[in-house]
């Protein structure tokens, strides 16, 4: 049993479903603190913060577009005013935004992949590291995705691009705040049964996708909320930093 995430802060953004709700639950069992942001579906995280108290650990909302730098700044400060600290920073939110093909690009499609997934998160690194510094440690769990290693496809290549910056920059930071007692890692999902895939993959995709998998299914958000809490912990993963944890049923092997 993992002892030591009881009473830690944990700020999860996109948390009001698929993995970021299932890695909520996940943290309240073991007795943390859990931060849960949402955008658009506030029902939904309110739902999580209730599972979360139903679990008896303590539950905090915050709302916002993070896309929107002040945004990122204020859903920072509101996590350290309602928990006096943050102890795990768990980097979830993001989006394909739209299935494009390279003659459909334009500045705006462009421009939206990228802000969602690559600049709110060096936003977020930019705003908590520090508060990690001043409290002498923490944790980053930063969600890449097996489209990082194989370049996306059916119009998913700048998504696929940008969570390849994710994670050559977990690397990177993982070696600049290394000295500092933080551990920066990043948990690279396949093929996961969420709201993503619903919104951008039709039957017959997932189907095809299926058949590349060596177990022969789709993963839940459920199977990867525990390689969050074992990258959370450091009673057992105390010396694992710089690392991408790949989960995604064997799809794809480093």
């Amino acid at each position: 049993m993992i002892s030591d995430l009881k009473g830690k802060v944990v700020l999860i953004t996109g948390s009001s479903t698929g993995i970021g709700a299932a890695a909520a639950r996940a943290f309240a069992k073991l007795g943390s603190r859990v931060v849960v942001h949402y955008n658009a579906s506030r029902e939904a995280a309110e739902s999580v913060a209730a599972d979360v108290r139903s679990f008896g650990a303590e539950a905090h909302l915050v709302g916002g577009d993070v896309t929107r730098s002040a945004n990122v700044s204020r859903i920072v400060a509101e996590a350290v005013a309602a928990c006096g600290r943050i102890d795990v920073l768990i980097n979830n939110a993001g989006g394909m935004i739209g299935r494009t093909k390279i003659e459909e690009y334009s500045d705006e499609y462009l421009h939206k992949v990228l802000t969602l997934n690559v600049t709110q998160v060096a936003i977020f690194m930019h705003e908590v590291i520090p508060f990690m510094r001043r409290q002498g440690g923490g944790n980053v769990i930063n969600v890449t995705s097996i489209a990082a290693r194989h370049g996306g496809g059916g119009g998913a290549i700048i998504y696929a691009g940008a969570k390849g910056f994710i994670s050559t920059a977990t690397r990177g930071w993982a070696k600049e705040v290394a000295a500092d007692k933080i551990r920066v890692n990043a948990v690279s999902p396949g093929v996961i049964t969420t709201p993503f895939h619903e919104r951008y993959s039709s039957a017959e995709q997932l189907k095809a996708m299926q058949a590349t998998i060596p177990m022969n299914r789709l993963g839940t958000a459920e199977e990867c909320a525990g390689t969050f809490v074992y990258l959370a912990s450091d009673e057992m993963s105390g010396y694992v930093t710089g690392q991408i944890i790949e989960v995604n049923g064997g799809q794809y092997m480093p």
